[in-house]
């Protein structure tokens, strides 16, 4: 008897593609290994710019995660909709998006929200708005471990912005943030002395600045990547994100993770331009195109070399005697699922085969009402 994948839906025939396919059970299992890792679900502040979805913060907040993090004000929002109790906006809040920071805090009034900020310029700027509105602003200080994107170097700078902020009469000094994106050895123990390395200047740094009389309340750490080893951190909230869902990229180099793919991409061969090329429609604007070769884990078609992609193209060479068809479907996981699942404006949900319904993106854009 043979079993059917996992993936493999039942009516492929009435399912268009290229097309965005949701697993729930096997995000639930990814949440529940999330918290079996850090022992305890207020240890977990998971970010949710991989699914964007109301739907998977639901089955988060029904395994006691309380806390989440996220990218945009459209995010922010999608988790007052849900009730979220603490939110954490990760992205500095700039020109207009300071004024709708604030507009968040009074819209959803049940949310504790807070946000960074990494220089002392951006500090003024939102201390200038808590005042005149006479609502306070929690805030993280942001720092650079070594990523080089945002943040600011544990140090004397840093040190002089964290006192500017807690002394502050119309700022909450919330903690630090520290995102180590940049750590990605294949090997946990390679991976967990660079962390570990990074993470000692920022305890360095709390050090210094408790001595000093300046209590550091909370400190969020790491991605996906680091996240086994922030989770054994004592008094550390970790904010993993690509978890949730999972991706071939990940999933084919951190081995020592016990996550599973739970999004997969539904496609079929459009054309046979030569014996041994063939065609899929899995172009730019469905599979996130920024990685280099490959793009997605396409199950079946292992043998196969992914040599070019346009808008709506993903061209494919055969390494042996192709015996495809035009119109068959094949599954894909994707490389990089993030920006992957912002191209859709909805999932289908997938439970033993059966579609069971349609999951919305609802966060893809950078604007629900505010």
């Amino acid at each position: 008897m043979i079993t059917k994948a996992w993936y493999r839906i039942d009516e492929e025939e009435q399912v268009f593609s290229p097309n965005l396919l949701i697993y729930p059970s096997r995000i639930e299992q990814n949440i529940q290994t999330m918290v079996n890792m850090v022992g305890d679900p207020s240890k977990l502040r998971p970010h949710i710019k991989t699914h964007k979805m109301a739907e998977v913060i639901q089955l988060q907040i029904k395994y006691g995660i309380t806390k989440f993090k996220c990218a945009t004000i459209a995010e922010a929002e999608l988790l007052g909709l849900q009730n979220a109790a603490d939110v954490l906006l990760a992205m500095q809040p700039v020109g207009p998006n300071i004024l709708r920071f604030y507009t968040l805090i009074s819209k959803f009034p049940q949310t504790k929200f807070s946000t960074l900020v990494d220089n002392e310029d951006s500090l003024n700027e939102i201390e200038k708005v808590a005042k005149e509105r006479r609502s306070k602003a929690s805030l993280y200080l942001d720092l650079n471990v070594g990523m080089d994107r945002t943040g600011v170097k544990p140090g004397k700078k840093a040190a002089e912005i964290f006192r500017k902020l807690a002394d502050s009469k119309f700022l909450e000094a919330a903690g630090l943030h520290v995102y180590d994106g940049h750590i990605r050895h294949p090997k946990i123990e390679d991976r967990e002395r660079e962390c570990d390395a990074a993470f000692k200047k920022v305890l360095d740094f709390k050090h210094h600045l408790e001595t000093e009389g300046y209590p550091v309340p909370e400190i969020i750490a790491g991605g996906s990547p680091t996240f086994p080893i922030h989770a054994k951190r004592q008094n550390v909230i970790s904010s993993p994100g690509t978890t949730l869902l999972w991706d071939a990229r990940y999933g084919g180099a951190f081995k020592d993770m016990d996550f599973i793919p739970a999004a997969v991409l539904i496609s079929r061969v459009i054309s046979k331009p030569a014996p041994d090329i063939f065609c899929l429609d899995l172009g730019h604007k469905a599979v996130a195109p920024e990685m280099d070769f490959p793009r997605v884990h396409i199950y079946g078609l292992e043998d196969c070399e992914q040599i070019s992609q346009s808008e709506e193209h993903l061209v494919l060479r055969s390494t042996s005697k192709s015996t495809v068809k035009i119109g068959q479907v094949f599954y894909a996981v994707p490389i990089h699922v993030c920006p992957t699942v912002a191209k859709y404006p909805e999932g289908l949900t997938v439970e033993g085969g059966k579609i069971t319904g349609k999951w919305k993106v609802a966060a893809r854009n950078y604007s629900l009402v505010i």
